[in-house]
Protein backbone atom coordinates (compact mmCIF):
# COMPACT_ATOMS: atom_id res chain seq x y z
CA UNK A 1 0.00 0.00 0.00
CA UNK A 2 1.32 3.43 -0.87
CA UNK A 3 2.24 5.92 1.83
CA UNK A 4 -0.64 8.15 0.76
CA UNK A 5 -3.24 5.38 1.08
CA UNK A 6 -1.85 4.28 4.44
CA UNK A 7 -1.99 7.88 5.65
CA UNK A 8 -5.63 8.21 4.54
CA UNK A 9 -6.65 4.97 6.26
CA UNK A 10 -4.92 6.00 9.49
CA UNK A 11 -6.64 9.37 9.32
CA UNK A 12 -10.13 7.80 9.21
CA UNK A 13 -10.23 7.33 12.97
CA UNK A 14 -8.45 10.59 13.78
CA UNK A 15 -10.92 12.74 11.90
CA UNK A 16 -14.18 11.50 10.38
CA UNK A 17 -14.77 8.56 12.74
CA UNK A 18 -13.45 10.39 15.81
CA UNK A 19 -16.02 9.80 18.57
CA UNK A 20 -15.27 13.22 20.07
CA UNK A 21 -16.42 14.92 16.87
CA UNK A 22 -18.55 13.06 14.31
CA UNK A 23 -18.56 9.38 15.20
CA UNK A 24 -20.18 7.29 17.89
CA UNK A 25 -19.45 3.80 19.12
CA UNK A 26 -21.87 1.18 17.81
CA UNK A 27 -22.40 -2.54 17.96
CA UNK A 28 -22.79 -4.04 14.49
CA UNK A 29 -24.07 -7.56 13.94
CA UNK A 30 -23.42 -8.87 10.42
CA UNK A 31 -23.04 -12.34 8.95
CA UNK A 32 -23.17 -14.06 12.33
CA UNK A 33 -20.43 -11.88 13.80
CA UNK A 34 -20.81 -9.19 16.45
CA UNK A 35 -18.47 -6.20 16.23
CA UNK A 36 -18.53 -4.10 19.40
CA UNK A 37 -17.48 -0.49 19.92
CA UNK A 38 -17.09 0.25 16.21
CA UNK A 39 -16.48 3.97 15.54
CA UNK A 40 -19.34 4.78 13.19
CA UNK A 41 -21.09 7.68 11.51
CA UNK A 42 -24.73 6.77 10.89
CA UNK A 43 -26.70 9.42 9.06
CA UNK A 44 -30.43 9.53 8.45
CA UNK A 45 -31.91 9.88 5.02
CA UNK A 46 -35.64 9.72 4.55
CA UNK A 47 -37.57 9.15 1.34
CA UNK A 48 -39.18 12.58 1.62
CA UNK A 49 -35.70 14.19 1.80
CA UNK A 50 -34.70 12.89 -1.62
CA UNK A 51 -34.51 15.49 -4.35
CA UNK A 52 -34.20 14.42 -7.96
CA UNK A 53 -31.22 15.83 -9.83
CA UNK A 54 -30.98 16.53 -13.55
CA UNK A 55 -29.06 13.30 -14.20
CA UNK A 56 -31.15 11.24 -11.77
CA UNK A 57 -33.00 8.52 -13.65
CA UNK A 58 -33.87 6.32 -10.67
CA UNK A 59 -36.99 4.19 -11.02
CA UNK A 60 -39.42 3.45 -8.22
CA UNK A 61 -39.42 4.55 -4.59
CA UNK A 62 -36.28 5.58 -2.78
CA UNK A 63 -36.13 3.40 0.32
CA UNK A 64 -32.72 4.12 1.80
CA UNK A 65 -33.28 5.20 5.38
CA UNK A 66 -29.74 5.36 6.77
CA UNK A 67 -26.18 5.56 5.54
CA UNK A 68 -23.48 3.83 7.58
CA UNK A 69 -19.84 4.93 7.43
CA UNK A 70 -17.18 2.90 9.22
CA UNK A 71 -13.70 1.52 8.61
CA UNK A 72 -13.53 -1.80 6.75
CA UNK A 73 -10.91 -3.02 9.24
CA UNK A 74 -13.36 -2.50 12.13
CA UNK A 75 -15.64 -5.13 10.55
CA UNK A 76 -12.78 -7.58 10.26
CA UNK A 77 -12.41 -6.79 6.56
CA UNK A 78 -15.98 -7.98 5.85
CA UNK A 79 -17.74 -5.63 3.45
CA UNK A 80 -21.53 -5.98 3.82
CA UNK A 81 -23.19 -7.46 0.72
CA UNK A 82 -26.32 -6.11 -0.97
CA UNK A 83 -29.50 -7.83 0.21
CA UNK A 84 -28.03 -9.08 3.49
CA UNK A 85 -29.35 -8.10 6.89
CA UNK A 86 -27.34 -6.02 9.32
CA UNK A 87 -28.18 -4.91 12.86
CA UNK A 88 -26.81 -1.72 14.32
CA UNK A 89 -27.11 -0.31 17.81
CA UNK A 90 -25.37 2.86 18.93
CA UNK A 91 -25.05 4.73 22.19
CA UNK A 92 -28.00 6.92 21.25
CA UNK A 93 -30.15 4.25 19.51
CA UNK A 94 -31.47 0.78 20.19
CA UNK A 95 -30.40 -2.13 17.99
CA UNK A 96 -32.20 -1.76 14.64
CA UNK A 97 -32.31 -4.16 11.71
CA UNK A 98 -31.68 -3.14 8.10
CA UNK A 99 -31.16 -4.59 4.63
CA UNK A 100 -28.00 -3.57 2.79
CA UNK A 101 -29.13 -1.55 -0.27
CA UNK A 102 -25.62 -0.75 -1.52
CA UNK A 103 -22.10 -1.07 -0.23
CA UNK A 104 -18.90 0.60 -1.39
CA UNK A 105 -15.41 0.84 0.03
CA UNK A 106 -12.89 3.56 -0.81
CA UNK A 107 -9.50 3.80 0.90
CA UNK A 108 -10.68 1.60 3.77
CA UNK A 109 -13.90 3.56 4.46
CA UNK A 110 -17.21 1.73 4.02
CA UNK A 111 -20.31 3.56 2.82
CA UNK A 112 -23.32 1.29 3.27
CA UNK A 113 -26.81 2.43 2.31
CA UNK A 114 -29.41 0.74 4.48
CA UNK A 115 -33.14 0.06 4.15
CA UNK A 116 -35.13 -0.38 7.32
CA UNK A 117 -36.59 -3.84 7.89
CA UNK A 118 -40.31 -3.30 8.42
CA UNK A 119 -41.86 -6.52 9.71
Amino acid sequence: MSGFKASIEADLHRTFLNTNDFGELCTIVYDGQTYRRVPTVLTGLKEKDRRAHVNDHAQGPFRVSRVLHCALADLGGNQPEVGQRIRIGCESRFLSEFYVASSTCDLGMLRVELEEVDE
